[in-house]
């Protein structure tokens, strides 16, 4: 008897620490993951202006979620399609793949668009990128209008999600840009994107026969037709903007229709620009939080004891960064609208679901560099980089002279990488080694490069292990990476982009680039400021953590403890 009351009285206190346990290793999960990511936001962005923002969107991020004030992407090409994929793996561009938004493939033997699939036509036969008047450079790269996930050589969180629940779990994902939303959808989830050419939300082949009949609808009523003839304005007294007095900063892209003084105007619908007009503006954001809400309605995200996903990639802070620059009038007013758009989403999402319902994770696919012609009135002097001239110099037309070279030695430059030819080394029965080391070299001595780092040596492991070199390893891939990656020196870009000429860009190793937010919100999550730096390969592991499944396969980060409440 007094064995069994010892084993009866044990029982009650293993109970009770398991009554104390997190909620996440219960059978209590979220209705729905909503995962947000800002193109472009740099980690000190949210609070930058965060005194002149309303309730409900930034602040209450800030105030009621575990906000992480030191993380990064630990790898040295911070474009788009990298970060977004690392946020939806876990997994270094090393193991993912998506190593750039760009890169040239040996077996057709041209550069190619990450997401570009010609299996899979767009659903809209007249959606596909207008070659005309594309901004992007990357996108005019894709010689099809066809996308897929297929490039991504890892599963992503919500690929998990769905296998974990047997295909039961919705998995979303809309964006502006094809790369955002596919990315985050994975290999088995839905994603719907802008088309600039043709005003809609679109999808491809990959993801379903015919559209659902609620976005056809949404699509037939004309998103857009509420910016015809009207413009982007201020959203309060222009005294009150830090870069009030800077409206007209010389280094500011002028697009013609579009100016760089307010306000900018939209002008007619059936102009040929106006939809990308809509997207170098607060508009874009607008359009996606739009289109989002459809989504949950119709698809009845989050009314199920089953998780479903949901990635939202807001777009438009990007495109403003590129064009104005991220300390600007412009970037200051649309950080302030696009915080007015996550209230409203939230505020919407709490409506469906339930924010105690929901767990919320934002962060970003990269940060942003300043301006040099802004850190230069400053007093801190750089400038831009023009890498065009490179094959052309000196010191490489005696390399091509040495080599035995009678044309281009650089076959293809798409930063950060170098492409050489090739089929032209193995025709001269060169050394590739020796000669990426040659012109390695001599790049490296060129203005504005901080380092030029060969394939070889990483596949080698000859590289150094500070830090930069350990960035540019973690993106490196032995069939997608170029020959040689080029870090430029600090605070200085390219700014040309295939003849368009912008104010800011990214894409780099420094801390500029690599700093993003990171903060969980919503179910189950406590308020804490944590200054340890971790990385945005943690957020995937996090996820699925919380919820008890599998990490993706790729994943590399670390469980953030404090989102689960665990010290």
């Amino acid at each position: 008897m007094q064995k069994k009351g010892t084993l009866w009285q044990s029982s009650f206190v293993i109970a009770g620490l398991l009554s104390s346990l997190p909620l996440q290793a219960a059978s209590v999960k979220p209705k729905l993951v909503l995962q947000i990511t800002v193109d472009q936001l740099r980690g000190d962005m949210p609070t930058a202006y965060l005194a002149k923002m309303g309730k409900g969107g930034f602040r209450y991020l800030l105030n009621e979620g575990v906000v992480y004030k030191d993380a990064h992407h630990i790898h040295a090409n911070t474009e788009t399609i990298v970060g977004h994929a690392t946020l939806a793996t876990g997994a270094l561009p090393a193991v993912h793949g998506m190593i750039g938004n760009v890169w040239y493939d040996d077996k057709l033997e041209r550069l190619v668009y990450n997401v570009e699939d010609s299996k899979y036509p767009l659903l809209s036969a007249n959606a596909g990128v207008n070659q005309k008047t594309e901004l992007d450079p990357t996108q005019r790269t894709a010689k099809s209008s066809g996308r897929s996930p297929k490039n991504i050589q890892v599963s992503t969180f919500s690929d998990e999600l769905m296998i974990a629940s047997n295909g039961k779990a919705k998995v979303f994902g809309v964006s502006v840009k094809d790369r955002g939303a596919i990315s985050m959808a994975g290999h088995m989830g839905k994603a719907f994107w802008f088309s600039k050419k043709s005003g809609e939300f679109v999808t491809s082949e990959y993801y379903y026969d015919k559209y659902p009949e609620w976005v056809a609808n949404w699509n037939e009523a004309k998103p857009t037709k509420k910016y015809h003839q009207k413009s982007w304005q201020l959203n309060q007294a222009q005294k009150g903007y830090v870069f009030a007095k800077q409206d007209d900063q010389e280094w500011e892209t002028k697009l013609p229709g579009f100016g760089r003084t307010f306000p900018h105007q939209y002008g007619d619908m059936n102009n040929a620009y106006f939809n990308t007009f809509l997207t170098l503006s607060p508009a874009g954001d607008e359009l996606t939080l739009d289109f989002t809400k459809a989504v949950v309605t119709n698809e009845q995200l989050g009314q199920d004891d089953i998780t479903d996903y949901l990635s939202v990639s807001f777009s438009s802070t990007d495109y403003v960064g590129h064009i104005f620059g991220p300390s600007s009038l412009e970037a200051e007013d649309n950080l302030l609208r696009l915080d007015r758009t996550l209230a409203k989403l939230l505020k919407f999402i709490d409506k469906k679901v339930g924010l105690d319902n929901t767990l919320i994770v934002l962060s970003a696919d990269h940060g942003a560099a300043e301006v040099p012609a802004y850190l230069s009135s400053l007093g801190m002097k750089t400038t831009a980089v023009a890498p065009k001239e490179w094959d052309k110099k000196p010191s490489m037309k005696a390399l091509k002279k040495q080599f035995g070279f009678d044309t281009a030695l650089i076959k293809s430059y798409f930063h950060p990488y170098i492409y050489l030819d090739r089929d032209l080394i193995a025709k001269r029965k060169l050394s590739l080694k020796q000669v990426q080391k040659a012109v390695a070299a001599e790049v490296s001595k060129f203005d504005g490069v901080a380092l030029a780092v060969t394939s070889s040596d990483i596949e080698a492991g000859n590289t150094p292990q500070d830090y930069l070199h350990t960035l540019v390893v973690n993106n490196h891939s032995k069939t997608r990476s170029g020959d040689i990656y080029v870090v430029l020196e600090a605070h200085r870009f390219v700014a040309d982009m295939e003849g368009l000429t912008v104010a800011a860009t990214h894409g780099s190793p420094w801390g500029y680039d690599t700093f993003v937010p990171l903060i969980f919100a919503g179910f189950n999550i406590d308020d804490e400021i944590i200054y340890d730096r971790v990385s945005t390969t943690d957020i995937a592991v996090t996820l699925s953590a919380v919820l008890g499944i599998k990490a993706p396969s790729g994943a590399q980060g670390q469980v953030l403890k404090k989102v689960l409440d665990i010290d």
